[in-house]
């Protein structure tokens, strides 16, 4: 985040609290963050009780997380059963309901043969997997009139997905309000914002993962662009949340310090598994540690000044907790593995890249064994920070 972001735009004073969620993408991993915000709906129930309202008015997704920040606010009018849908939703999921791969059985025997196919299927769709299926899914999901409800009604005040453009490099947050006409869109080097009402195609843009997923066409400034994945040239994921006013950022990742499987690979050279899953969390890896910490500095020192001379400041300060997976989800895919479909294995065998390859598996196990070892996970890490999420997160902010 550059501080033109924090000091231009972000922190002039808003005229009430207003309390933002950000989740980050990393493919069939977000299910873990259904698991945190139904740990969340529970401790707030307890402690606001039928005073509870959902309590987020701005919504950031990127990637996979674009997909739980639509789902999340096309049921926020709903309150806290909100946040208890999506984990009901990622229960629901099936790798079949998210994309298709065709691959004969004796591909596993070749890696030239599974590349020669993989390859042919890339050039045909411009991606490896067909993610129709994911379209059909969203859209019987995610209801966009229910995002106009919860837009109308004030359950939310924002919703905010991102994306990367293959055609012009620039990174792209596409904005909705209840009055998009009336918002100002912001511009940075590399990075643009406009408002617009969101669809299904936003959000299959925002998770188009790099070579997997196919690219997805949007317009903007007039003309036709093709976006994948939002985790792409995504230098400060915590700025369109506080463009959109956020006084406090809960983000939600799924990343972690130190992936399975390298440490006791070392000796060796690593295999094909080893480096897509490498490729795929570069692909993944944000800069959302960097960005917390610059924004709790500037607040540190905004808090360090004397009150006489911050009350005559136009700025205020930022709170950001964020929440990461305290185990290896690595190692959690890599025990799920043999429930991916027969194609994607069979292309993984072909390719050498069944062995050691959770991290490339975690990203695309959309199966519910999987799905509830994280959930549990989430719920598990939430609990952990219960006091420190409960006196960060109020359920009555709204």
């Amino acid at each position: 985040m550059s501080l033109g972001t924090i000091f231009d735009a972000n922190l002039t004073r808003p005229t009430r609290a207003v309390q933002a969620l950000v989740l980050m993408g990393g493919g069939a991993r977000t299910a873990y963050q259904a698991g945190v915000l139904q740990a969340l709906s529970s401790m707030l129930r307890l402690q606001a009780g039928p005073a509870a309202t959902f309590p987020f008015q701005v919504l950031v997704g990127t990637s996979a997380g674009a997909l739980n920040a639509a789902y999340l606010a096309s049921t926020a009018h709903q309150g806290l059963q909100a946040l208890d849908q999506l984990s009901a939703f990622w229960s629901r999921l099936r790798c079949d309901h998210v994309y298709q791969l065709q691959m004969p059985i004796w591909v596993r025997f070749s890696r030239l043969v599974a590349a020669v196919r993989l390859w042919g299927q890339a050039r045909r769709a411009g991606a490896i997997l067909d993610t129709m299926p994911l379209v059909d899914s969203l859209h019987r999901a995610i209801s966009l009139e229910g995002i106009e409800q919860s837009l109308a009604t004030g359950a939310i005040d924002a919703l905010a997905v991102t994306a990367s453009s293959y055609t012009s490099g620039v990174h792209w947050t596409f904005c909705h309000t209840a009055q998009d006409r009336h918002a100002e869109p912001w511009q940075r080097p590399g990075r643009r914002a406009e408002f617009q009402p969101l669809t299904i195609e936003h959000l299959m843009a925002s998770s188009a993962i790099p070579f997997l997923f196919p690219a997805t066409p949007l317009w903007v400034d007039g003309r036709r662009e093709y976006f994948g994945d939002g985790s792409m040239r995504q230098v400060s994921p915590l700025s369109p949340a506080m463009h959109l006013g956020a006084q406090r950022i809960l983000v939600v990742g799924v990343g972690q310090p130190e992936r399975a499987g390298f440490g006791a690979a070392a000796a060796g050279s690593p295999n094909m598994g080893a480096i897509a899953g490498h490729a795929m969390a570069s692909v993944f890896h944000d800069t959302l540690q960097a960005d917390v910490e610059q924004a709790q500095r500037v607040t540190g020192t905004l808090r360090q000044l004397p009150p006489e001379v911050a009350a005559l400041l136009p700025y205020r300060d930022v709170e950001v907790l964020a929440l990461q997976p305290s185990q290896s989800l690595d190692a959690i895919a890599q025990e799920h593995a043999h429930l991916l479909p027969a194609a994607v294995r069979r292309a993984l065998g072909g390719l050498g890249a069944r062995k050691g390859g959770g991290a490339l598996a975690s990203y695309l196990l959309f199966e519910p064994a999987f799905v509830r070892a994280l959930i549990a996970l989430g719920e598990q890490d939430a609990y952990a920070k219960k006091a420190e999420l409960l006196a960060f997160v109020d359920a009555r902010a709204a």
